[in-house]
């Protein structure tokens, strides 16, 4: 409950019993004729009534209380987080075979498949489906061989009201805070951006996360926070994308309507980007236009589901560029193992790794200069101990 609504109630029945002090026909304060006066009944009245007036209190914010645990209990379980490997963002089940909608600009700079966290902290594998068309910043995404897993509903379109209570799940800043809940009112509607504005608390890596009615109802996915300071951090602005423009995209989504590509930056290439571990041989070429890392170096992304204690060789190989590998454990953002040259005659890369847990592993395929372009080999196989 706001707390200024309680303080604004409070005081309007404070104002009423002052002013109406011991008129037995209201309070119940009996008056006999000759044993008390007014004076000595007034503190008795008001001693009685700011218990209530505490008591009522109390309620009210159990009562909120209790709801926020409820609600948390009944929705976290649906909202996960997206690894990409360069960062991540969070997002939401909305169908129990693991249809996912978060924002496109949280796997623009992505592979067509992502690692995705779900809320015991499983890793597992989801394929992008379907961008929004014309700007709208929502992407579907479907979690493989998945069924009966808990998911979210959506609110009616257009339920949404200024000073509505709302609750933000998401994972802000770091992997490690996933799952956070926050809570606030809806500030303003924005009918012409087709924003709501509210002010639970939203930061870096809550994009894509649900913001949530009293009921537990999806009315909006979360989206953006204005600031005008460098720091990119929640200063009481945020804002959701509602309904109204959420349903239309998962209607096209499922009839198999939703744009591929997302309209912003997306990658050139289109190399499968599973990776087999049974020693198949891939070819592939690195060239301009492909993503760079900061170095200006063209990389590849390859994804692969590994199991604690495997021990995988990795092996690229090429004639025409300088091979350079990294390892990534994208779900708890972390470098596995990287490799530039073999030895200082072979400048081909090799890795060989016992793998750490159960998980969705990322290798990028890299030139180790700027600019480099050439064709190459990939082989991954799970090595005999």
């Amino acid at each position: 409950m706001n707390r200024k609504f309680l303080t604004i109630g409070t005081s309007a029945v404070l104002t009423t019993v002052i002013g109406g002090v011991c008129i037995s026909s209201l309070f119940g304060c009996q008056l006999p004729a000759i044993a008390k006066s007014p004076q000595e009944c007034e503190p008795t009245l008001l001693g009685k009534q700011a218990e209530t007036i505490k008591s009522t209190i109390l309620v009210a914010e159990n009562s909120e209380e209790q709801n926020r645990i409820q609600l948390y209990a009944k929705a976290s379980p649906a909202v996960v987080a997206i690894a990409t490997g360069f960062g991540h963002g969070s997002g939401f089940i909305v169908s129990p075979d693991g249809l996912v909608l978060s924002n496109a600009h949280v796997v623009e700079d992505s592979s067509k498949t992502v690692a995705i966290v779900l809320a015991d902290g499983t890793q597992v594998l989801a394929d992008v489906v379907g961008f929004g068309s014309g700007g709208l910043d929502l992407v579907a995404l479907k979690i493989r061989n998945q069924k009966n897993l808990p998911y979210l509903r959506l609110a009616i379109s257009g339920s949404a009201q200024v000073g509505q209570s709302v609750y933000a799940i998401g994972t802000p800043l770091s992997l490690e805070l996933q799952n956070t809940l926050t809570y606030g009112v809806i500030s303003r509607i924005d009918k012409k951006l087709g924003l709501i504005q509210h002010d639970a608390a939203v930061n870096p890596g809550n994009s894509g996360g649900p913001l949530l009615n009293s009921n537990g109802q999806v009315i909006g996915v979360n989206s953006a926070i204005f600031n005008d300071t460098e720091i990119k951090r929640f200063i009481g602005i945020s804002f959701a994308i509602p309904t109204e423009l959420i349903q239309p995209f998962l209607v096209a989504v499922e009839q198999g309507n939703a744009q591929l590509a997302s309209g912003r930056k997306q990658p050139t290439n289109n190399e499968d980007t599973d990776l087999p571990l049974n020693g198949q041989v891939l070819q592939a070429s690195l060239k301009n236009g492909d993503r760079t890392l900061p170095n200006n170096s063209y990389f590849h992304t390859y994804v692969f589901e590994g199991k604690a204690g495997q021990q995988v060789t990795l092996e690229m190989n090429s004639q025409q560029i300088d091979p350079h590998l990294y390892l990534l454990l994208p779900a708890k953002e972390q470098l596995v193992a990287e490799n530039d040259d073999i030895s200082p005659k072979d400048f081909n890369a090799r890795l060989t790794v016992t793998l750490p847990e159960n998980g969705i592993y990322y290798l990028l395929a890299n030139t180790f200069e700027a600019g480099e372009s050439g064709s190459y080999s990939l082989r991954a196989a799970i090595s005999q101990r």
